[in-house]
């Protein structure tokens, strides 16, 4: 029996870019205590929190290799989380308007049989445009970003918001950094192509 790839997510978002990779996998909700730790920095919180959701599989199997991936959005310093109304998202938007905001995607893959781990974190920066208050508002009504952080879908019309992307996968923004993924993914022995 081949060795089961488990993707230590519930996130629709997440699924969907795995399934471009075109091997097959099930899914695992990992239900951990994301808090962050006193005076960790954010791709310090992102890289424990990804590693633990890989681990947390052991707890339902055996054997397999786990994806855990987790994701913060910082501006001005400052960790934003998702909006979940409009009004948050409305003010996320306002804040971010002519700003950078960088999103510290952290990705972990372990391998339970042997106990390996291998994790990274990867940066993306985000610029956006001056965005006037009817522009941010028809976003926000047209998209309803409230599940995502930094109130923005950069795979549908959030792309509208941004002057430029800085980073080496977009997949990255979305939650899971396909190229660096397959990259470890490969180090246990998992081939996409």
């Amino acid at each position: 029996m081949p060795t089961p790839l488990i993707l230590a997510s519930t996130s629709q978002y997440r699924q969907s870019l795995l399934h471009k990779l075109n091997v097959p996998f099930i899914t695992h909700d990992p239900s951990i205590d994301e808090s962050p730790l006193p005076s960790e920095t954010p791709p310090q919180l992102v890289k424990r929190l990804a590693e633990q959701k890989a681990q947390s599989a052991t707890t339902q199997y055996q054997h397999g290799i786990v994806i855990g991936s987790d994701q913060v959005a910082v501006i001005n310093g400052n960790i934003i989380g998702k909006p979940l109304t409009f009004d948050n998202a409305i003010y996320q938007l306002s804040q971010a308007s002519g700003q950078a905001i960088t999103f510290y995607t952290g990705l972990a893959v372990y391998d339970i049989a042997k106990q390996s781990m291998d994790s990274i974190v990867e940066p993306f920066t985000v610029h956006f445009r001056r965005l006037t208050e009817s522009q941010i508002r028809h976003y926000v009504n047209e998209e309803q970003p409230f599940d995502c952080a930094g109130s923005f879908k950069s795979e549908g019309l959030g792309i509208a918001l941004f002057e430029r992307l800085e980073g080496k996968d977009p997949n990255t923004l979305v939650g899971l950094p396909l190229i660096s993924l397959i990259d470890l993914l490969a180090k246990h022995n998992v081939h996409c192509l």
